[in-house]
């Protein structure tokens, strides 16, 4: 079971709704929209999306990377590396 389970309804509710986002602005760039609106809808799903990656990122850290500090060995150090990469592509985009 991964961390997000017990929110997985949640998530998939708000990923759907960044999906109408989406269709939203190809409608508007197909509609030939004021440059500006478009990208105001653009920075909106953006951070939607980012909304989503960092509340995947606390779940992931709260559920699988402390269960795997809490039982220790080899799996800690891979689970931390694991979140720490995910952290550092976070920052990147």
């Amino acid at each position: 079971m991964h961390g997000y389970s017990g929110d997985k309804q949640a998530y998939l509710t708000r990923l759907r709704r960044i999906e109408g986002q989406i269709r939203g602005l190809q409608r508007m760039v197909d509609d030939d929209a004021y440059c500006i609106d478009v990208l105001t809808q653009v920075s909106a799903a953006t951070r939607a999306l980012q909304a989503v990656a960092l509340g995947l990122l606390e779940e992931h850290i709260s559920h699988c990377v402390a269960d795997a500090i809490a039982t220790g060995g080899p799996e800690a150090d891979a689970k931390v590396k694991e979140a720490s990469a995910a952290i550092a592509r976070l920052v990147r985009s």
